[in-house]
């Protein structure tokens, strides 16, 4: 494991609460569904929180196709507060479509969520996923250097479908990949995130949208 006794911990949580719809842990691997998914990704900042794994880090890409969906995930959101008053660090990436980004309403729905997290103290970049190798555009979440939770098929609001897995082996690659797409200096997630804005926060603040000029300004993120 790449973190023994985060593992050891992150199971015997789930038998104390006794999950019922995860699949057996096997070398290294669990797999939950529907609405166990949100369940166990707050488990892992818990067990972050509360353990002394180092780093206390998160590093979590969303593949952001609603970014109205991740507004609503309530304890989700209130464990990553928890993590970062507690001296952790979270780096979260929304990877988005270009023809999402030149969107007003898409627009205006990502601002307000990128808003909320960087409330929580959250450091926030973007991804074009259209500049992005197949492999890179996952939604991943990297917790510490001991789990990742991939979600391979995703929920619904309410979570009533969805599947992922989290492994516990050779987490080390998935802090490769997201570094791949976060970057450093000029190319940077959240350099990218802050050329966006420029462009399209005085637009929505003054309700007038150049959608033209907003498609030229995102062809160059």
């Amino acid at each position: 494991m790449s973190d023994a006794q985060f593992f050891d911990l992150v199971r015997s949580q789930l038998e104390r609460e006794l999950i019922a719809d995860f699949g057996e842990i096997a070398d290294g691997h669990l797999q939950v569904y529907a609405s166990e998914v949100p369940r166990l990704s707050v488990l892992l900042f818990k067990v972050l929180i509360e353990s002394d794994s180092q780093p206390r880090r998160v590093l979590a890409a969303d593949l952001t196709t609603n970014p109205n969906l991740l507004t609503q995930r309530r304890e989700y959101l209130a464990v990553n507060r928890r993590l970062i008053e507690s001296g952790g660090v979270i780096q979260r990436l929304f990877i988005a479509w270009a023809e999402d980004l030149a969107r007003e309403s898409y627009a205006q729905a990502l601002t307000q969520l990128i808003n909320y997290h960087r409330g929580l103290g959250v450091q926030c970049g973007i991804a074009v996923r259209d500049r992005l190798r197949a492999e890179q555009a996952v939604d991943f979440v990297v917790v510490s250097g001991a789990a990742v939770l991939v979600e391979e098929e995703q929920g619904d609001a309410d979570y009533t479908h969805g599947r992922s897995s989290v492994y516990f082996k050779q987490v080390d690659r998935w802090n490769g990949r997201f570094e791949s797409i976060w970057s450093h200096g000029a190319d940077s997630a959240p350099f990218v995130l802050q050329s966006y804005e420029a462009v399209v926060r005085p637009m929505l603040d003054a309700g007038v949208w150049d959608a033209a000029r907003v498609r030229a300004a995102v062809g160059e993120l």
